[in-house]
């Protein structure tokens, strides 16, 4: 009888702490459930946080000592915005919603020419700018929704996934700089780690299916170290501890360098906004409401003039972690607040960082590409909400065509200034949202009217 009761009452713990992992404002699951959950958003961003501060870095000529230091600021201050977004105040500074904030590669292009033009402090200059930009945005985000229907908010999500594409396969093939890029090794580990994510996810139940990502990278991890993939030499020479400190590289300010960066933050605020939107779309199934946009794009730029306080690089929300909330559905926001403690433990202990980093890139492109793919349809499943007229087909399309087209022909733009190649080539979501909205505001409607009623 004992036996039956611990039975049904472990069963039930079970399938309370599952619950709990779907419910946005419930308490922490149990370790064995949230722990999975959280480390498989960790690993699917840490990468991408650390790989602009080590290219930037280079850029600049740091040493050692300050590069590791330029690294861990952005990881302590990726964790600091993170947890501004999941419980901040809402309306008022941060989304309140399980999002994940990281280093930006939005603004990879525009830091190396700005370090290389001047200095890395002035990077930091126009990012304490950029971020109170990014705040006046905020402000009147909800007079921007309204230039975010449905139909505009789907485009920019499919975009958003669209322009993943190339990152997930570059990283299967091994990274660019590999000099064993495209190796069948690398696409041997990449495909498997996929075949295993894949698996897991139409066959696998419970904790496994819900842990697919992170399953196949460990999986992945495992059989890239018989290739000898794996080097743990950044380990043995990471540091056990270390703090940030403010303004590590100064602050300086110029006028080019803070316009160029200050249109890439305006950008990513309305990128924030289809973030938002594919977490909310893709992992409660509803739209974003206003205070939460508002919130969340004044808490996007509030948190980066911290980070350039502190050393840390500019930040965004990360479109991989909004594509394992709206595959798993995970949305608990203590689940990602435990990511972002692991994050600020990442750059408070680089050797905990740098066990992190040793992640084969093929193994990250095969775990990741489903994610983007997800990314990608949650969009076309809000465009197919609507009604397939030819006006909306044709804003779809455009816009999409123009915004991927460009970005993947940038030498189109050689004719024009830099900063128009910069801010219209750099990233497809940039020109595809700019088509959709100016589109959706000069085309009639009626035309949807006259095309349903053949």
């Amino acid at each position: 009888m004992f036996h039956s009761f611990w039975t049904n009452h472990d069963i039930l713990s079970s399938m309370s702490n599952r619950k709990l992992l779907f419910e946005m404002d419930g308490k922490l699951p149990s370790l064995r459930y949230s722990f999975p959950m959280a480390l498989q958003h960790l690993v699917a961003m840490i990468v991408g946080c650390v790989t602009p501060a080590i290219i930037i870095s280079t850029v600049a000529g740091l040493d050692s000592s300050s590069r590791i230091l330029l690294i861990q600021s952005s990881l302590v201050c990726a964790a600091i915005s993170t947890l501004l977004q999941l419980f901040g105040i809402k309306s008022i500074c941060g989304a309140r919603l399980p999002l994940i904030m990281g280093v930006s590669f939005a603004y990879l292009a525009t830091m190396q020419s700005i370090t290389t033009s001047f200095s890395i402090a002035h990077i930091f200059g126009a990012q304490l700018i950029g971020g109170l930009v990014a705040v006046v945005i905020g402000i009147f985000a909800k007079r921007l929704q309204r230039l975010f229907p449905p139909l505009i908010t789907g485009t920019v999500v499919f975009t958003i996934g669209l322009s993943l594409y190339p990152t997930a396969i570059t990283y299967m093939a091994g990274g660019s700089g590999n000099p064993d890029f495209g190796s069948w090794q690398n696409w041997l580990v990449s495909i498997i780690t996929l075949s295993v994510v894949t698996l897991l996810n139409h066959f696998g139940k419970g904790m496994l299916k819900l842990a697919s990502i992170l399953l196949g990278i460990v999986f992945g991890y495992i059989v890239s170290s018989f290739f000898g993939m794996v080097n743990l030499s950044a380990v043995g020479d990471a540091g056990l501890f270390s703090l940030p400190r403010p303004a590590p590289f100064g602050i300086e300010f110029e006028f080019s360098s803070i316009l160029a960066i200050s249109v890439l933050f305006a950008i990513n605020a309305v990128q924030a906004i289809g973030d938002m939107s594919a977490t909310t779309i893709g992992g409660m199934d509803r739209e974003p409401e206003g205070d939460e946009l508002r919130g969340g794009i004044i808490g996007f730029g509030l948190s980066n003039t911290i980070s350039a306080l502190f050393g840390g690089l500019p930040n965004a929300t990360y479109s991989q972690n909004v594509g394992i909330v709206s595959s798993t559905k995970v949305v608990n926001r203590k689940v990602l607040a435990l990511t972002a403690l692991m994050l600020l433990l990442a750059g408070l202990v680089p050797k905990f960082s740098a066990l992190l980093t040793t992640i084969p890139q093929c193994v990250l492109g095969g775990a990741t590409v489903s994610v983007f793919a997800s990314i990608a349809m949650t969009g076309m499943k809000l465009v197919a909400m609507q009604p397939m007229s030819y006006r909306n087909t044709s804003i779809v399309g455009l816009s999409a065509a123009l915004g991927m087209g460009v970005s993947l022909v940038s030498e189109s733009l050689s004719r024009f200034p830099s900063w128009v190649t910069m801010v219209f080539a750099s990233s497809p979501v940039v020109l595809a949202t700019i088509v959709a909205i100016i589109m959706n505001l000069i085309l009639p409607k009626e035309d949807e009217k006259t095309e349903n009623s053949k």
